[in-house]
């Protein structure tokens, strides 16, 4: 990706349940790795993540780069 070290990675926080989201967004929140609240995973920082994020921005936060 063009302006981004080689290996970024992003540090996710899922915050807000899922419960009543869309099923999409739901899809997303899983596709993503988390399995419960106030769980932070580590992810590429890719355009594909960079969009899944930006997709659900009420349930996620970008809590850290590298």
């Amino acid at each position: 990706m063009e302006g981004t070290k080689q290996n970024a990675t992003l540090r996710i926080k899922y915050v807000r349940s899922a419960i009543a989201a869309p099923g999409k967004h739901k899809l997303i929140v899983k596709s993503l790795g988390f399995k419960r609240l106030n769980q932070v995973v580590t992810r590429e920082d890719s355009p594909a993540v960079r969009g899944m994020v930006a997709r659900i921005p009420h349930l996620v936060r970008i809590v850290g780069s590298e």
